[in-house]
C-alpha cells in the first residue's frame, strides 16, 4: 500500500465492490468476507447521505468524530449534522459468523427489508435498500463521465 493510500484509509484496504446479502429475519446482515477482517474488532453503524447507511471501522469513526468535534459549536450546520449522525450512531461487533445486527431505527431510516446492496466506498460501507440503490446508481451513472474534472484535481 502507498503511503498516500495509507494516510486515506489508515492500517486497512479500502473497501472495494457491492455485495447482495439479505437480510435474516432478525434484521442482521453478514458481512461480505473481503470487509470482515478490517470490521472485525468492531464498528459504528450510523444514518449516512441519501437514505443510506455507514458502517465505519473504528478508527475511521474516531477519524471522523475528532473532525467534526473541532467543527465549531456555534455552528448551527454542525451541530444539525452532528445530532443526526450520532443519534442513530450504533457501535457494533460482528458474531463468529461475521452478522451484524442493525437496529430497527436504522433499518427504518434507510427503507432496508430483506434486500440490501452492501458497497465499499473506500474507507467506509455503505448499506442501500436493493432498489434504492439501483435507482440512485442508474441515475449517478449518466453523468459519471462529467464529474471526473471536479472530483480529480489536476496537476
Amino acid at each position: 500500500m502507498s503511503l498516500e493510500t495509507s494516510a486515506v484509509f489508515g492500517s486497512g484496504l479500502p473497501f472495494l465492490g457491492t455485495y447482495t446479502p439479505r437480510l435474516d429475519e432478525k434484521g442482521r446482515l453478514i458481512l461480505p468476507a473481503k470487509f470482515r477482517p478490517q470490521l472485525a474488532s468492531g464498528l459504528v453503524m450510523t444514518r449516512g447521505q441519501e437514505r443510506c447507511l455507514f458502517l465505519l471501522p473504528m478508527d475511521e469513526f474516531r477519524r471522523m468524530h475528532e473532525h467534526l468535534r473541532l467543527s465549531p459549536v456555534t455552528s448551527k450546520q454542525t451541530r444539525d449534522y452532528l445530532r443526526v449522525f450520532l443519534s442513530g450512531a450504533s457501535d457494533e461487533l460482528p458474531d463468529k459468523q461475521g452478522r451484524v445486527s442493525i437496529p430497527p431505527v436504522l433499518r427504518q431510516y434507510a427503507g432496508l427489508d430483506r434486500d440490501v446492496a452492501v458497497i465499499g466506498t473506500g474507507s467506509r460501507v455503505e448499506i442501500w435498500d436493493l432498489p434504492t440503490w439501483e435507482t440512485y446508481l442508474a441515475e449517478q451513472e449518466a453523468g459519471y463521465a462529467d464529474v471526473t474534472e471536479g472530483v480529480f484535481p489536476t496537476g
